[in-house]
């Protein structure tokens, strides 16, 4: 056993704190180098560039012009990506150069779609952006399981590099899918109900009415405006506008049955009107037609050609003689006449210094009366017997008055947006106007749907507004058309018919009213027939028609003939 002494353990305990000061030194200068090397190891960029986290403030005022190379592209939209697929919302939205608008949207993304997990592969840049100046695109493909399912799509972003060195993925709302709109969002699970999703379909409830070339427009106006029933919802993803509500459907994981709005065509009948419109006889002339359910003013056809737009209910024209259905009312309800009551008929006839004529085949017959020029549409008799009984004292306002008051001539709205255009008997006609507007000349104007509404009216004794959707509100004439004058109106139709302008359509139909009518148009003229059966009131227009009967006469029989 060694025995120390005081001295020794003196001696030892200074050995050993020398010693211990040494490492604790060593220690110091090890510790030194080690925190060094990890600040700069956290500064320093790849290439070595020392740069803190506020130096990588991306600055939108100072973009390079020159693109990022597509090492540097990529490597910038993989640490983005590696954010947004692993929730890092915050550290993704600072790889873009606008923070705090991509994160907003990146947790909407999150949240509308319910995301459960998110994953991108196929990360490549494709090279200068052809839409960004100044930045190199990157595209990727995209994994998103949602609700509801799995969602796969390719999107795509633009780096853009300061002239600091900072780089930045571009934002706009079309880094979360291609052509997303800023105020637009994304959602998933039960799809909301949009324009593609809701059936505009016939009084049967079933047959779609797209499928009819002249109610394609139609529908889809009724399709953003009419308010559809039933339908169950499927489920996918989905665009919404701010509102929530649906603008386009992007995946279906489960379809729905489609929503509808049933509307009042009577599908058999729109079919015969899509090809009567295109008769051979109207050697491809623009024509439209329009058919009513005269006891309810249902509109159950619209059919039309030509380059000009639907002519059936927006063509607005001169009717010609179709007029005189009204004229005809206006001399038994404001001048008392009958059918009985005189019309002469000449050639020619000066009204306010203004020449008017027949049309070709109209005979000269001095005592007409008004049954008779109506049957063989004499112009003379009812430019005489309107302007004598029915312009006082340079008021012309008697004809329009009757449309208006009698025939429900107004602004109608026939439901579901649809525009369709006003017909138009001005109340203040002067000069030669006022013997013309008798005749569907001069500033009077209509159109087949107007018309159609005339026979109906005639037909039905009393006024129903036309309407395409049930149940829409229908205008009301503010006096019904009168017994005594219906019945007039109705045996001067049938005679049209039968042995007048119309036969050589119309006289083999059973219970028909019609009436022809032919109006100058620059240097043509149009075909005009107004006519109903037991079913139906029918109107028909033929631009560049040579006369009524031989234009839309072939319309209207075709229509009239539907059993």
């Amino acid at each position: 056993m060694r025995i120390w002494n005081v001295h020794t353990i003196r001696r030892v305990n200074r050995v050993a704190k020398i010693g211990l000061a040494g490492t604790c030194t060593a220690l110091v200068v090890v510790c030194g180098i080690g925190a060094y090397n990890m600040v700069h190891a956290l500064t320093s960029g790849s290439g070595g560039d020392v740069r803190t986290k506020a130096a990588r403030t991306f600055d939108a005022s100072a973009v390079s012009s020159t693109p990022p190379t597509d090492a540097e592209a990529v490597r910038l939209t993989r640490a983005f990506l590696d954010g947004w697929s692993k929730q890092d919302l915050g550290g993704a939205a600072d790889e873009t150069d606008l923070p705090g608008t991509a994160a907003t949207a990146l947790r909407g993304y999150t949240n509308g779609l319910h995301l459960k997990k998110l994953s991108f592969d196929h990360i490549h840049s494709v090279g200068p952006s052809t839409v960004t100046q100044g930045a190199t695109k990157v595209t990727f493909d995209v994994t998103a399981q949602v609700a509801g399912g799995t969602w796969n799509y390719p999107s795509a972003v633009a780096v853009r590099k300061s002239t600091d060195g900072v780089l930045a993925a571009h934002w706009n709302n079309s880094v979360l899918y291609p052509g997303l709109g800023d105020d637009q969002s994304l959602t998933a699970g039960k799809l909301p109900a949009d324009t593609t999703t809701v059936k505009v379909v016939a009084g049967d409830g079933k047959t779609d009415l797209s499928a009819y070339p002249s109610l394609r427009d139609i529908t889809t106006v009724i399709r953003k405006n009419a308010k559809p029933t039933g339908g169950t919802p499927g489920t996918g993803v989905a665009v919404v506008d701010g509102t929530g509500a649906g603008v386009k459907t992007l995946k279906v994981f489960s379809k729905g049955r489609a929503a509808v709005v049933r509307t009042t065509i009577d599908a058999r009948l729109q079919s015969v009107a899509e090809t009567a419109v295109k008769d051979a006889h109207l050697q491809d002339r623009p024509a439209g037609t329009v058919a009513l359910d005269w006891r309810t003013g249902h509109i159950l056809a619209i059919a039309h050609t030509g380059a000009d737009g639907d002519i059936a209910i927006n063509g607005i024209k001169s009717p010609g003689s179709t007029m005189k259905i009204i004229s005809s009312a206006a001399l038994f309800d404001q001048a008392g006449l009958t059918p009985s009551s005189p019309a002469p008929c000449t050639d020619s006839l000066m009204a306010d210094s203004q020449l008017f004529h027949n049309d070709p085949g109209v005979r000269a017959d001095p005592g007409s009366t008004i049954a008779q020029a109506f049957r063989v549409s004499c112009n003379t008799s009812f430019i005489k017997d309107g302007f004598h009984y029915l312009v006082h004292d340079g008021d012309a306002s008697a004809l329009h008055d009757e449309a208006v008051n009698v025939f429900g001539m107004g602004s109608w709205s026939i439901g579901g947006g649809v525009a369709t255009t006003d017909p138009s008997i001005p109340p203040d006609i002067e000069g030669g106007d006022q013997a013309a507007q008798f005749i569907g000349q001069g500033k009077v104007t209509a159109t087949p749907l107007f018309m159609a509404s005339v026979a109906a009216t005639v037909r039905n004794a009393g006024f129903e507004q036309p309407i395409i959707l049930p149940g829409q509100h229908q205008d009301t004439a503010s006096r019904p058309i009168s017994a005594r004058t219906a019945g007039y109106l109705q045996s001067m139709m049938r005679s049209v018919a039968t042995s007048g302008t119309a036969a050589p359509r119309l006289a083999g139909l059973a219970g028909v009213g019609a009436k022809t009518g032919t109006a100058e148009e620059g240097d043509h003229t149009n075909g005009w027939l107004t006519a109903y059966d037991s079913r139906i009131a029918v109107a028909a227009l033929v631009e560049g028609g040579s006369s009524g009967v031989d234009s839309a006469g072939y319309v209207v029989h075709d229509l009239l003939s539907v059993e």
